[in-house]
């Protein structure tokens, strides 16, 4: 199993990758833009980590271990020494396929680069990568460390024991790792965004108030968290642009955001990452 992880992209998603390997023994090199973006990122993990001593999952020595094999990386060359690197930037094709393309100037021919994107095409990154055979999809669900899903994405072009040590690194983290095909929207999301979608038409037709459509979807449906909570989770941006990736990728406007949606993220209402979206919630 790789034991050196590059994780590209401290924002929530990536932070939450970061310490799911921290917990799972291994030594992470975390990258973003900016020393801001850093911060922030290392402060996240640093509070997850937290929260696992007092509920008593982790002790506060191995808390201490944990964040002593995370280091910060400045410049994408500091990644060359990696066995996996985790890329769990914005979701736009431009800059993840330009992303690619610098890990493969920097690491090694065995490194497995992988990519969290949720809708993304990995046969597109793997193509614009220059190195197709070492690229798959590695799509952890929000958040990283509650959430048992990843998504294992397999393109026509990887190396078969390229896959199997993705495989079996995801599971090794502890997770349920399902394979699945390089299709748009993968398993869970070609479901779940339509699904998601639909919540939201629901709410704009009928003017139910979001707080009530969710208590009827957890109560009638057994949805542990109502549609309109989840949309706020995961954010307004990520499920437009998920919506966006699916409706082109299956050429079917069906799948397309509603026009809610995408006024929302007009206006920056992006759900718990602003303080606001479908709920209100507190910033600091």
């Amino acid at each position: 199993m790789a034991q050196r992880i590059g994780v590209v992209g401290l924002g929530t998603m990536g932070a939450g990758i970061v310490q799911v390997c921290l917990e799972a023994g291994l030594t992470v090199i975390g990258l973003d833009g900016s020393v801001e973006a850093r911060d922030r990122g290392v402060a996240h993990v640093r509070r997850g980590l937290e929260r696992r001593v007092t509920k008593g999952q982790l002790s506060e020595s191995d808390c201490a271990e944990a964040l002593g094999r995370l280091r910060l990386a400045e410049d994408i060359a500091e990644l060359s020494a990696v066995d996996l690197v985790i890329e769990a930037i914005a979701e736009l094709p431009d800059a993840k396929h330009s992303l690619f393309r610098d890990l493969v100037r920097v690491t090694s021919a065995t490194t497995i680069l992988a990519t969290n994107t949720s809708a993304i095409s990995v046969t597109g990154i793997a193509e614009a990568s220059g190195r197709p055979s070492h690229v798959v999809g590695l799509h952890f669900f929000n958040p990283a460390p509650v959430m048992p899903l990843v998504e294992v994405v397999r393109t026509r072009l990887v190396d078969e024991a390229v896959y199997r040590a993705a495989l079996d690194f995801a599971g090794a983290l502890g997770k349920e790792a399902v394979p699945c095909p390089d299709t748009p929207g993968f398993i869970v999301n070609r479901v779940l965004v339509p699904m998601l979608n639909d919540a939201v038409r629901t709410l704009a037709e009928t003017g139910v108030d979001p707080a009530d459509l969710d208590r009827a979807l957890k109560a009638g449906a057994g949805w542990p968290m109502g549609p309109l909570a989840l949309i706020d989770l995961i954010g307004v941006d990520v499920q437009v642009h998920a919506s966006e990736a699916i409706a082109s990728g299956l050429d079917n406007p069906a799948y397309a955001p509603h026009p809610l949606l995408r006024r929302m993220l007009e206006e920056g209402r992006l759900g718990r990452k602003s303080g606001r979206g479908f709920h209100e919630y507190p910033t600091t």
